[in-house]
């Protein structure tokens, strides 16, 4: 199938662009929005507390949330995950989260988080939100890769302020521990040696590094202010930079300004589990797309066991949904199959072209959408060909027309 008509059947599945701009938004928070969600979320749509990033120093414990999500969120539609989850979960790959830690009993989460020392207290919550992003098992809300296990280690102090020797060393212990994914979910302004390093020994160990393309935005402050700059380790050669993006494609309006992003996915408006209790949170920022990006990793991982950490790295990128920024496809992911050893490397545009859709899983959905477009052109041609005879078949008194009259009778 051509790209175009990729593109066209994905709008009519539903799970393309034009469903995620038809959606309403789920969500709003009850206090002042975040910085990176649509403006929409604060009109309507169930109300969640927000989670955040990182506390204030004299801050407490993000406090459990009282609230349940009532319905799936937009960016579960837009990933089409449960169409996802018929070509895989996740099962046997490990995702290593790099963040504020993971509370390993936290719910849709208990029995497949891996968390020491203080990797396995988190004050802030951020981390214990975006494992369940990654993995979580909420029949309605569930994660990328639910049957995938969490190795948390913490890229942060306990109040969610990023530290690169903390970050290098969380890189370091996953690649020790064979993680098959590193998501780094929290973004450095200054390129670290000792982070560049851990980086580069974890890719040539094998694993798929995922990052975060910049730090979630302040919820204060003119970020017109703030010069665009690449952020670390999104920036190391190899690594899969993912920015977060709005229901439209677009990216906030409050978001860092930052280059060389490489794959866009769902973040605003999103909602997931914390650390403490069953309730549900509201999350933005390019921390909350690296997670998705990261699931959708470790799906590919499972579903193509054989494919070498380039090999994921490049399939994501080739198969996301063209736009400025490439727009993760999770089931595409999962389901297209791709050119042999001379296809083009992660991030060529050029990789549409050889990108070839597994039509042996098509989805019936997908098929009678097509259907009711070619009916629908057929009724439209009938009409247009009845305009045009009938008035030339009435002028011959209904006679058949002879050859080499241009259509009209001759006396």
């Amino acid at each position: 199938m051509k790209p175009a008509a990729r593109g066209a059947a994905r709008l009519l599945s539903g799970a393309g662009l034009a469903a995620a701009l038809l959606l309403p938004t789920a969500v709003t928070a009850h206090t002042a929005p975040h910085p990176g969600l649509p403006a929409a979320d604060t009109r309507k749509g169930q109300e969640l507390p927000a989670m955040p990033s990182a506390l204030d120093a004299d801050a407490e414990c993000t406090a459990p949330s009282r609230e349940r999500a009532k319905k799936q969120d937009w960016s579960r539609q837009r990933l089409d995950l449960d169409r996802t989850h018929g070509h895989g979960i996740g099962a046997g790959v490990t995702v290593a989260l790099i963040d504020t830690g993971v509370a390993p009993d936290a719910d849709g989460l208990d029995g497949r988080v891996i968390a020491d020392g203080t990797a396995a207290e988190d004050c802030v919550g951020h981390g214990t939100f975006l494992a369940g992003l990654i993995a979580g098992t909420d029949a309605r809300l569930p994660g990328v890769a639910p049957a995938a296990r969490i190795l948390a280690l913490r890229g942060t102090d306990p109040r969610g302020q990023a530290d690169s020797a903390l970050v290098a060393a969380a890189v370091r212990e996953a690649t020790e521990a064979g993680a098959d994914v590193i998501a780094v979910t929290v973004a450095l302004p200054r390129r670290d040696r000792e982070l560049t390093r851990a980086v580069a020994d974890a890719r040539r160990a094998g694993a798929v590094v995922v990052a975060a393309a910049t730090p979630d935005p302040p919820t204060r402050g003119d970020i017109d202010a703030i010069p665009s700059r690449v952020y670390w380790p999104a920036g190391e050669p190899g690594v899969l930079s993912v920015a977060d993006m709005l229901p439209g494609g677009l990216r906030p309006e409050r978001a860092l300004p930052t280059t060389g992003i490489d794959l866009a996915a769902p973040g605003a408006g999103v909602v997931s589990g914390g650390p403490r209790g069953d309730g549900h949170y509201l999350g933005a920022g390019a921390s909350v797309a690296a997670a998705y990006a990261a699931g959708a990793a470790a799906v590919v991982r499972a579903a193509h066991p054989d494919d070498s950490p380039e090999a994921v790295t490049r399939r994501l990128t080739a198969t996301a949904y063209p736009a400025d920024i490439p727009q993760l496809d999770a089931y595409a992911a999962v389901t297209t199959v791709l050119g042999g050893p001379d296809a083009p490397a992660a991030g060529d545009r050029a990789a549409e072209r050889v990108a070839v859709r597994d039509t042996s899983h098509a989805d019936a959905a997908t098929d009678r959408a097509t259907l009711l477009v070619l009916l629908g052109s057929a009724v439209v041609l009938a009409v247009l060909w009845a305009a045009f005879a009938v008035p030339r078949a009435r002028a011959r008194g209904w006679r058949p027309a002879r050859a080499g009259d241009g259509g009209e009778a001759q006396d």
